[in-house]
């Protein structure tokens, strides 16, 4: 499967840092000054942060904490983003852009939370990677902090890798070991997501044969009790992923289906080769008819998650009820 992100002729405007704390009290000494520089600035602050850490940074700013609209609260990971940091990416992108659509900046702030590391913290460089593309032309400053002895190393070495300036003693600093996003997850791949069992519905299936796929994912979609309009979403999702893997990726490609209480999962196989491990997370250029597949089905499902192995490439999407 030849998956490639839209290439977007835009200048970078994210500003993009890591940040390392030694105990929730040094987190807070940290934190409380850009989000008080940030709101003396009029700018919007934007928080991914622990409950307990909020509470306690809206505390420490007292009236200012509770000024309506100007402190902004993201929703906390689903339980299907912590096996995928490209989803949450392309969530927080979303998310994002609703805040700065008036035309001003933003500061954002994101915690580390260790119930997201997985087996090995892969699940936090991979996310950052992906930060990198989805949110590249957004005017925000965000920071991210880390403890400075996580559980996993591998989420200080993912975080050293994926951003490009440290904040250090409260002044932002060039991140001499910055590396780009593919450059990163070429060395630590997108992780496969939990195995689910045998599959309801599977079959193989070639370019003239797309609307098989169609026809098996309304059926199962509406079968697992699905909407109509939330049905299409996820029909164009799949279909846009089966088509690329057929003209991309190899002749013959595979669908297989989960359906369950909570909704559907899809996932599509081919023995390509994947030249792109973060596709569709920029918006394409309005002026580009191709490369928007993966982009859109991006949009419109709950979870979806590309990764490669010695088999293929794979994708999972996953639509809830």
């Amino acid at each position: 499967m030849r998956i490639e992100t839209t290439r977007v002729a835009a200048p970078m405007r994210m500003r993009h840092a890591a940040a390392f704390c030694a105990s929730p009290a040094d987190l807070l000494a940290q934190v409380r000054p850009l989000v008080g520089d940030a709101l003396h600035r009029g700018e919007v602050v934007a928080l991914a942060l622990r409950p307990a850490t909020e509470r306690a940074l809206r505390d420490s700013l007292g009236d200012a904490g509770g000024a309506p609209g100007r402190i902004v609260s993201l929703p906390s990971p689903a339980p299907a983003d912590a096996h995928s940091g490209q989803t949450l990416a392309g969530r927080r992108a979303r998310e994002l852009r609703a805040v700065v659509a008036d035309g001003g900046a933003a500061v954002v702030v994101v915690e580390h939370d260790g119930d997201l590391d997985g087996d090995d913290g892969g699940f936090w460089t991979e996310l950052d990677a992906a930060v990198n593309i989805a949110l590249a032309d957004l005017p925000v400053d965000l920071t991210c902090f880390y403890p400075e002895f996580p559980l996993h190393l591998g989420v200080v070495e993912g975080a050293r890798d994926n951003h490009p300036h440290l904040l250090v003693d409260g002044v932002l600093r060039h991140n001499p070991d910055h590396r780009p996003p593919r450059e990163v997850l070429a060395a630590r791949p997108a992780p496969a997501p939990p195995l689910l069992g045998a599959p309801d519905v599977q079959l193989r299936f070639r370019a003239w044969q797309l609307h098989d796929v169609r026809a098996a994912v309304e059926t199962a979609a509406r079968e697992a009790g699905l909407e109509a309009d939330r049905i299409g979403d996820v029909v164009l999702a799949v279909n846009e992923v089966a088509t690329n893997a057929v003209e991309h990726g190899t002749i013959e490609a595979g669908l297989q289906v989960w359906t369950g209480a909570d909704g559907i999962v899809c996932e599509v196989h081919d023995g390509g080769r994947l030249l792109d491990p973060l596709p569709g997370l920029r918006p394409p250029h309005p002026g580009e008819a191709r490369g928007r597949g993966v982009w859109i089905a991006r949009q419109i499902c709950d979870v979806l998650h590309v990764w490669a192995d010695a088999r293929g490439t794979h994708v999972r999407v996953r639509a809830a009820r």
